[in-house]
């Protein structure tokens, strides 16, 4: 054959093997990437002082929704019964995060949490501190460590944010956290748990907690109970202390825009 008729011939030849390969496969063929699904919408309140740019409104805490399921893998059913949202117990860990309107830094968030079922956190609130992730664990390790995770790589169980206490089932406990530039502190019924300064501190989360960014709540092997939820921002001026730390990525108002 001539030059052309070659590659003629061999053009035809792999024409007819692409069109032959599938039938080859069978049930071998690779199988088609499934559709990702957008994470359900829960029909479930958070009330905020923002407006659609995460930057502080002079008005009052109002509700909102954009609370989505968690993707964790191994999670349980995520249901709104009332004005409270159950978490069921996963395995390991079932959440739901927020994808509304967003603050960075200077805010406080206040819930109310109970433990309905199993052993270990019923609370387990993931949060913003400038551009890093942080949480908040209420009830970890076997259902009585609190503390923060992570500080400097060590979780809430190896920090000197950790503390124990005892929980008892179905009773709701008031949390609140507050995050400022060179400090976090939380309270549990009015009981202060964490008071910590964060200058020159690496801040980070556990990689189990990352479904739950940039905002979320979670429990772990545990039904949880959340009612309550209100992030109330403040200007910068109203923080404890208000000469931000470089790289913080936060407005004057004490407000970011989320990314």
């Amino acid at each position: 054959m001539r030059g052309g008729d070659n590659a003629k011939w061999l053009l035809s030849l792999i024409a007819v093997a692409a069109a032959l390969a599938p039938a080859a496969w069978g049930d071998d063929a690779p199988p088609a990437e499934p559709e990702k699904k957008a994470p359900a919408a829960i029909d479930f309140p958070l009330r905020h002082n923002l407006d659609k740019a995460g930057t502080v409104q002079g008005t009052g805490p109002k509700k909102a929704k954009g609370w989505v399921e968690s993707d964790f893998w191994g999670k349980a059913a995520v249901r709104v019964e009332g004005d409270t949202v159950i978490l069921e117990k996963g395995n390991d860990m079932t959440g739901i995060r927020w994808t509304g309107p967003l603050t960075r830094m200077n805010y406080e968030i206040t819930l109310e949490a109970k433990r309905v079922d199993g052993s270990d956190f019923f609370c387990g609130l993931t949060f913003p501190y400038g551009k890093d992730p942080c949480s908040l664990v209420v009830g970890g390790w076997g259902g009585t460590v609190v503390g923060i995770s992570s500080l400097d790589w060590q979780d809430a169980y190896n920090n000197e944010t950790a503390r124990f206490m005892e929980f008892e089932k179905d009773r709701w406990y008031e949390i609140r956290l507050r995050v400022t530039p060179r400090k976090l502190e939380a309270w549990i019924d009015d009981e202060p748990i964490v008071d910590v300064e964060t200058t020159g501190r690496h801040i980070s989360i556990r990689f189990e907690c990352d479904p739950s960014l940039p905002l979320g709540i979670a429990t772990w092997r545990t039904t949880g109970a959340i009612r309550n939820i209100c992030l109330n921002a403040f200007k910068a001026e109203a923080a404890e202390d208000n000469n931000l730390e470089e790289g913080t990525d936060v407005t004057q108002n004490g407000s970011s825009d989320l990314h």
